[in-house]
């Protein structure tokens, strides 16, 4: 299992920001977006925030891919739905490709790998 780290902006307005929180509270989201992450082989998703910047931490299994995720999320009409309606409070950084959202993040420390 490995862990993987994005990253995505929101857009500056308190009032979106505070909607956006609402619909990733447990009551809220919808029970076939978390069906699609966890079949993805995503075994633990977290999301942080500070300010309009976003940080998802996901556990993935060894046979995540992030392509056949995509794939399958294109597939969705109701995946895609929530990603219409994540797009209203979302804005994509500024290095972001075209059409990408959350951009991976690079590691550069590793606690473990420091000896002594």
């Amino acid at each position: 299992m490995t862990w993987q780290c994005l990253a995505l902006d929101l857009r500056d307005d308190p009032m979106l920001i505070a909607e956006y929180e609402r619909w990733h509270r447990r009551e809220n989201i919808w029970p076939e977006i978390v069906a699609s992450i966890r079949q993805a082989g995503i075994l633990d998703m977290q999301i942080f925030r500070t300010g309009t910047r976003l940080v998802m931490l996901m556990r993935v299994s060894p046979d995540f891919d992030a392509d056949a995720k995509a794939a399958a999320d294109a597939a969705s009409e109701r995946v895609q739905a929530w990603e219409a309606l994540m797009s209203t409070y979302q804005q994509p950084l500024p290095w972001a490709a075209a059409g990408q959202k959350w951009v991976p993040m690079q590691r550069i420390f590793d606690l473990a790998e420091c000896v002594g």
